[in-house]
């Protein structure tokens, strides 16, 4: 799930690892783990010390978080998950995760263990013109 017009140059610190363009975001994580709030402070800890990408943006956003595991799915909401990473790359990506209009988690069988985030900035909606 390769988000179009993301660059190839990778920003990574740690199990993180990210990359931008055009609009758009990826983030990704190596390994899993069944606490979905280790996310948050490992996340968050990547962009403080290691992230100089754009600054977060106004407008509406699309976010994608795709949980790709090998053998049992792993014991965890994605619910929760969705509420760690949200929280982790707000003040980066937007300012605030009530920007978030589309928002899709899944889990899925995947060659690897790892959490792959993108984030595309959605085009504005035309005006409703009152008269």
């Amino acid at each position: 799930m390769k988000a179009a017009s993301v660059d190839d140059a990778w920003t990574q610190h740690g199990k993180v690892r990210a990359r931008e363009g055009d609009g758009a975001m990826e983030v990704v994580v190596d390994g899993l783990t069944t606490q979905a709030k280790y996310y948050k402070p490992l996340i968050y800890e990547f962009f403080r010390k290691a992230w100089r990408g754009s600054r977060p943006a106004w407008g509406e956003f699309a976010v994608e978080i795709r949980m790709e595991y090998v053998g049992d799915p792993p014991w965890l909401d994605l619910d929760n998950l969705a509420k760690a990473i949200l929280d982790a790359i707000k003040g980066y990506a937007f300012h605030d995760d009530a920007q978030v209009a589309r928002l899709l988690v899944e889990r899925v069988p995947g060659e690897r263990e790892r959490i792959i985030v993108n984030v595309r900035r959605l085009p504005e909606a035309p005006s409703r013109g009152g008269a």
